[in-house]
């Protein structure tokens, strides 16, 4: 089969979507299945056999393109569908997997090329755009509208976490969806970092530091917990500069700086020798319903995940698996302190973490989902059973 995928994002740099959109080509391409992408201009070449990679122009002003909606992805957007439209005009696609907005896209053009595609949600538009701007209640009824237009012209949807499979289910009742959740991240570790070798127990967060993931509530609650004279240290791992010196203010102002060591962006490749120098690892994040990608990988870190007790973790995560908390710094304090004073529960958690991460959350499992949704739902659809 000869499939179209429309990524609107940097491709490939290492972060959540365009980590999940080689993930996918992957896994598409080595089932034999012949790929182009069309992707922003930014990005190195992720080097897979069987894809063509076509990048929009790097037009004025889009460089370092940030993730969620900006205006600079707008432009590029149109971009996008310029390209999209000429590599429809010039082959013959059996499949579009549009990504994110490119579902608009996609629809669009639909009619035009009767080519059907699959809606990839990775996020959903309105209330992404909701929590980042505060949107008027009509504009986020007409965004949900077009968004929903779109899920319900495609053929199929494939979500990245559970709540995004009930938003298409709300849109398009008897829509095949599949929700495939993300991937661990480790690998093999190396060797342990120069930065972050510490003498006391290690509480790591790694992410960015954007306020919806919580990490002003981590360092409240990392201070409460630490009162008295408990040995440990806060390692904070990610961010912008501006972030990181904000939160390096916070840690100054609740008089816990000389523990907290915020070590700015490191390199994806390097995650598994990062965390396994971590005693605890921690997902404090306060909004949204997407599943951080990195729980995937706190969970087969081998150490404790802490997270929040909400339902961006709710529907990957429970009990048996990780220390959930309240999303207040009172009870952040407590879990800290119930996992740095207990090492039998620390390795209960993260071994039945592990365990899980080889039934659900692994490569192999992320090929069985696709690969069984595929056959069963979308190869009818197109005549390829």
């Amino acid at each position: 089969m000869k499939i179209l995928v429309l990524a609107p994002q940097p491709f490939f740099v290492p972060r959540g979507t365009p980590i999940a959109v080689r993930a996918l080509l992957q896994v598409l391409t080595s089932e034999g299945h012949e790929c182009d992408a069309v992707v922003f201009a930014e990005g190195t070449d992720p080097e897979i056999e069987g894809c063509r990679i076509f990048r929009v122009p790097a037009f004025p002003g889009t460089r370092n393109m940030p993730p969620g909606f900006s205006l600079k992805k707008i432009v590029a957007d149109i971009g996008l569908t310029w390209i999209a439209a000429g590599r429809m005009r010039r082959a013959s696609y059996d499949l579009v997997i549009a990504v994110e907005e490119a579902a608009f896209i996609a629809m669009m053009l639909r009619p035009i090329f009767k080519v059907p595609y699959i809606y990839d949600m990775d996020s959903s538009i309105p209330e992404q755009m909701d929590d980042k701007f505060g949107l008027p209640g009509w504009l986020r009824r007409w965004l949900a509208g077009v968004e929903g237009r779109a899920a319900r012209k495609s053929i199929g949807a494939l979500t990245c976490c559970r709540a995004l499979q009930s938003t298409v289910e709300g849109y398009a009742p008897g829509l095949p969806v599949q929700t495939i959740e993300d991937v661990t991240l480790i690998e093999a570790p190396g060797a342990p970092p120069e930065d972050c070798r510490f003498d006391e127990p290690i509480v790591m967060y790694i992410g960015n530091l954007e306020s919806y993931q919580g990490v002003d509530l981590l360092i409240r609650g990392f201070a409460r917990a630490i009162e008295g004279g408990r040995r440990a240290r806060l390692v904070i791992i990610g961010g912008t500069e501006a972030h990181v010196a904000a939160h390096a203010a916070l840690a100054q102002e609740l008089g816990i700086g000389d523990s907290v060591s915020l070590l700015g962006p490191r390199p994806v490749e390097r995650i598994a020798d990062y965390l396994g120098e971590a005693t605890i690892v921690a997902s404090p994040r306060t909004q949204g319903r997407n599943t951080p990608m990195k729980v995937y990988s706190y969970l087969d870190s081998g150490s404790p995940l802490i997270a929040t007790r909400l339902s961006t973790h709710t529907q990957v995560l429970d009990d048996e698996i990780t220390m959930l908390v309240d999303p207040n710094a009172e009870d952040m304090a407590r879990g800290l302190v119930e996992l740095l004073e207990d090492a039998s529960l620390r390795d209960r958690l993260a071994t039945a973490a592990q365990q899980r991460v080889l039934e659900e959350f692994s490569p192999a499992a992320y090929r069985r989902k696709l690969t069984g949704f595929f056959d069963r739902h979308i190869l009818p659809q197109i005549g390829q059973s």
